[in-house]
């Protein structure tokens, strides 16, 4: 049985706890046995949808979140990595993720860490190498991996089913985040919608063709557009990213994608959401209930109770998006292409 315990209990931590429940009721050998948060009202089991707790109270009945006679809360993160807690999904603020994934390896508990690792690449590669020894596994929360539709992508590239990728284009767009407003809007700390959000784009194309060559970037924190750059690979790839979009026009979530012999087009507002468009015609993908977050929360579950060594994505991997970001954000400073490290 895998013991775990998220820290911090906001919005991810919440996404965190309800991922972990939904694992257990399928049948996989994990329990939420604590959470972590300085704030005791986090710590009651009951919660509401959103961020910012208070900003619901009076208004709807809260969720019950968890049973906190059967789940421990714990004010303080040296107690949680002194119980018996063998998995930490680290859910706080980003500029605190390399300090309590290190503290937790240490420890020797299994490590979910929330994306971004960092803002900088520096402190991402403290964690990887720490990673890299560590008699634990140590998984960044890259969720697009798992998304039901973004997994397809991803193997209908690898298998070669509809012939090679000539072009990619994808688009993340919305307002941001409406809660912590203190911690986002400083750049500093959550680097805007190029760390923060843009980031699961430039993961998902790294996973799928490998690290580019160069990148060419417009835009600034709040609104980037990549073009990607492949001497051996799609001519074409694509990402679009922003966090500046009015909040009464939602948040757009998509890929078009044309191979050979086909083009896949994933649309959240759409239903069907996956579509395969042939000379035959389109046909619908079904997709999974489930989310990514769900899904990473399986896979690296399943791991540790079969004892693998390994787990996708790596801190590695997110070391090499951290250095791709950076060269994105170089691009559209300098309004040159730019080599990633």
């Amino acid at each position: 049985m895998v013991k775990v315990g998220v820290v911090g209990m906001g919005f991810m931590g919440k996404t965190h706890v309800r991922a972990y429940q939904a694992a257990a009721a399928a049948g996989l050998p994990c329990q939420l046995v604590a959470v972590c948060d300085p704030n005791p009202l986090r710590l009651t089991g009951e919660s509401t949808e959103g961020g910012n707790l208070s900003a619901s109270i009076g208004k709807d009945p809260p969720e019950r979140l968890f049973d906190a006679a059967a789940v421990r809360g714990f004010p303080n993160y040296d107690d949680l990595l002194a119980s018996d807690v063998s998995l930490v999904s680290i859910c706080t603020y980003t500029d605190s993720h390399v300090d309590f994934a290190l503290r937790a390896l240490v420890a020797g508990k299994h490590v979910l860490v929330e994306k971004p690792v960092a803002i900088k690449s520096e402190d991402v590669e403290r964690l990887a190498n720490a990673a890299r020894n560590a008699r634990t596994l140590c998984m960044p929360a890259m969720c697009m991996r798992f998304w039901p539709g973004w997994d397809f992508l991803r193997e209908a590239i690898r298998d070669g089913r509809y012939g090679e990728v000539r072009s990619a284009t994808f688009q993340r767009l919305g307002s941001g985040p409406d809660w912590a407003n203190a911690f986002y809007s400083d750049l500093s700390r959550s680097g805007g919608a190029v760390v923060d959000l843009h980031i699961h784009d430039a993961d998902f194309i790294v996973w799928c063709f490998g690290k580019p060559d160069s990148v060419s970037s417009v835009g600034d924190a709040a609104h980037i557009t990549t073009q990607y750059h492949y001497e051996n690979g799609p001519r074409h790839v694509v990402a679009e990213g922003a966090w500046d979009i009015a909040p009464s026009a939602g948040f757009r979530m998509k890929y078009l994608v044309n191979f050979e012999r086909a083009t896949l087009e994933f649309d959240m507002s759409k239903t069907p959401a996956l579509n395969v468009f042939t000379a035959a015609g389109a046909s619908a993908v079904p997709l999974p209930t489930t989310t990514g977050y769900d899904g990473q929360v399986r896979h690296l579950v399943n791991a540790i109770a079969s004892g693998h060594r390994t787990v996708s994505p790596t801190v590695d991997q997110a070391l090499t998006v951290a250095r791709l970001l950076e060269a994105e954000i170089e691009s559209a400073l300098t309004k040159r292409q730019i080599r990633p490290r």
